[in-house]
């Protein structure tokens, strides 16, 4: 193993995902809906929900951003590129007010050491709906500074979403190592274990008995597991 993909909401982060994600499209919608001076806010909120739909399926060689600004604009007639400054006021100053609750998952500091200590190259593998402000900010939540990983997946940059092949492979190529040397730790049986499907090793935190993984457990587990293969 010479990678680690750690997702974020719910695995490093301790989060309540369904509300925050809830929270978050109804304050980037109220923010949005500045540009739509004629239009209700529900409408923004529906262009949101569509054009992060949009994101989620296939779209190779196009990143998140210009699909997500592309059906946006198909909906409403706004270029967002023409409205920057509403997008870095958001994130600069209403983002970070949405984090009040959450923190650092248990184990979460531990396991990200003995990856650093063990020469893996880490990524945060959240799934890239989002600019890269927004993950910082929320790995900042978990007690993380951007600096600790090797890649930061956002929606600048990568050309598809969890659970999509292509965001495996891709965020592997970021990192420079093959898939096969790589293992993804995540808490969705769905988003996150679908790296199995491009042959990467898989670690589940989740608390579906179901659910198929190489590994399970808590963070803490992962560390010693960290540990255990760096010895091998």
């Amino acid at each position: 193993m010479r990678g680690v993909l750690f997702d974020l909401d719910g695995t490093l982060l301790d989060i309540d995902l369904a509300s925050f994600i809830e929270r978050y499209f109804a304050a980037l919608s109220e923010a949005l809906s500045e540009v739509l001076p004629a239009t209700h806010p529900s409408d923004a909120l529906h262009a949101v929900h569509a054009a992060t739909g949009a994101m989620m399926r296939e779209h190779a060689g196009r990143t998140n951003q210009a699909v997500f600004e592309e059906e946006f604009a198909r909906l409403t007639g706004v270029d967002l590129a023409d409205h920057r400054d509403v997008f870095d006021r958001f994130y600069a100053e209403r983002f970070p007010l949405l984090g009040d609750g959450y923190g650092e998952a248990p184990g979460a500091r531990a396991a990200v050491d003995a990856a650093r200590s063990a020469g893996l190259r880490m990524a945060v593998a959240t799934n890239p709906i989002f600019p890269r402000a927004a993950v910082i900010h929320r790995m900042a939540w978990a007690g993380f500074a951007h600096d600790e990983f090797e890649v930061i997946t956002s929606y600048e940059t990568m050309e598809a979403c969890k659970p999509l092949p292509g965001y495996f492979r891709q965020t592997a190529t970021a990192l420079g190592v093959d898939p096969a040397r790589c293992m993804m730790v995540g808490d969705d049986r769905v988003l996150d274990l679908a790296a199995a499907d491009v042959g990467m090793q898989t670690f589940y935190v989740g608390s579906d008995d179901e659910a198929t993984a190489d590994y399970r457990g808590d963070l803490d587990s992962l560390a010693r597991l960290i540990d255990r293969l760096a010895d091998e």
